[in-house]
């Protein structure tokens, strides 16, 4: 009798926990919680992270913006390989992420079997994004990390300020990444400032007539590596926020090599270099408007239109150089309309929000301080 009255209350005691939604029950306890990621997967995670990885281009970048870099247990390999130049600017202020242990190659060429000595609580991973790209596929990324280490894999899209839906993914990246390491607020109040730059930037310049609307081209701009003058962005978000018309806009959203004889006939009347295209031999794109008759010829280059802006891409987007740009690039085609503005400081800002300090000076330095300057050739 005393054994049947023993197994009443354990069968009551499970009763009771099963009744308790799943989500309640783990945190009850401390130990577990369940999310939906980027990509609709449903992962299982630690009540409380402390120790992650961050694989994929971009991601550990996002992880410094939410201010969680103390969280990092091991890094891919971009992170610990000498640069000459470096635009990254979360990588320039945290070198000490060069001593953590080495769980992989960069563009998240994991290696499962270093992952699993370090022994992170999580893995977050960055998916693709664009064209060519589904969420099935960034799913199964995830799903084949977590079979072969155990370790729960959250899979975030990178996303882009290209248009309405890339945004969108990144904002839901951050927002995913800060519930998952407790920076909730952290993520909203960034996300925030981002939309009110943005707002910024277009208000400035949106009662501009189409007649009265700048030409310009950004060249220069680094996509998996260094570029020149041919490589560039047909959606560049700061001549779609400042009502700049992009000669290169047909093109598409994502990015493009273009001839260069059809620089030569859109003639722009602002020509950007992206800086990080020094990264080049000779100069990249400025040593081909130096040496080159037919660029020599545009309308740009003979009247001393040619700028540098800070770069674009450096193992994905660095997004507080894109909206840094955008001020500058305002500041130097509608000057009237940023006259309260001085670039430099207003970069600083960006920078400061978004990564506590600004890198500015170090990531100038280390491409001949042509960022935001007019570029003699």
């Amino acid at each position: 009798m005393k054994n049947l009255k023993t197994i009443l209350i354990a069968i009551l005691m499970l009763v009771s926990l099963a009744a308790i939604p799943a989500c309640m029950a783990t945190d009850s306890t401390g130990a577990e919680r369940t999310i939906t990621d980027g990509y609709g997967r449903t992962v299982t995670i630690p009540a409380e992270v402390k120790e992650v990885i961050c694989s994929g281009s971009g991601c550990l970048r996002y992880l410094t913006y939410l201010e969680g870099q103390d969280l990092i247990v091991g890094v891919d390999s971009i992170e610990k390989e000498p640069q000459t130049m470096d635009a990254r600017g979360y990588a320039l202020l945290n070198p000490q992420f060069k001593d953590y242990p080495l769980f992989g190659e960069f563009r998240g060429k994991d290696d499962p079997e270093k992952i699993i000595g370090i022994a992170p609580q999580l893995i977050f991973k960055t998916g693709l994004t664009g064209a060519g790209t589904t969420a099935t596929t960034n799913a199964e990324e995830g799903n084949k990390l977590t079979e072969k280490t155990k370790i729960p894999v959250v899979m975030i899209a990178y996303g882009s300020l290209r248009d309405a839906k890339e945004q969108a993914e990144m904002f839901n990246g951050l927002r995913i990444m800060g519930d998952v390491i407790g920076k909730k607020d952290r993520a909203d109040e960034l996300i925030s400032y981002i939309e009110e730059t943005i707002a910024d930037l277009k208000r400035r310049t949106q009662d501009i007539p189409e007649s009265e609307q700048k030409t310009a081209y950004v060249g220069g701009v680094s996509y998996a590596g260094a570029h020149g003058i041919i490589s560039t962005e047909p959606a560049y978000p700061p001549f779609l926020w400042l009502n700049i018309k992009n000669v290169a806009g047909k093109m598409g959203t994502q990015h493009a090599d273009v001839a260069k004889e059809a620089i030569v006939d859109w003639d722009p009347e602002f020509l950007f270099m992206d800086v990080g295209t020094l990264q080049m031999d000779s100069e990249g794109g400025i040593g081909e408007l130096k040496n080159d008759p037919a660029l020599q010829g545009l309308t740009a280059v003979k009247e001393g239109k040619v700028y540098g802006v800070l770069p674009y891409n450096f193992y994905n987007t660095n997004y507080e150089n894109v909206l840094a740009d955008a001020y500058y690039i305002g500041k130097i085609v509608y000057p009237e309309k940023f006259s309260d503005i001085d670039p430099e400081a207003k970069a600083n800002e960006i920078m400061t929000k978004f990564l506590g300090s600004s890198p500015l000076d170090k990531i100038n330095s280390q491409y001949k301080n042509m960022g935001f300057s007019q570029i003699s050739l």
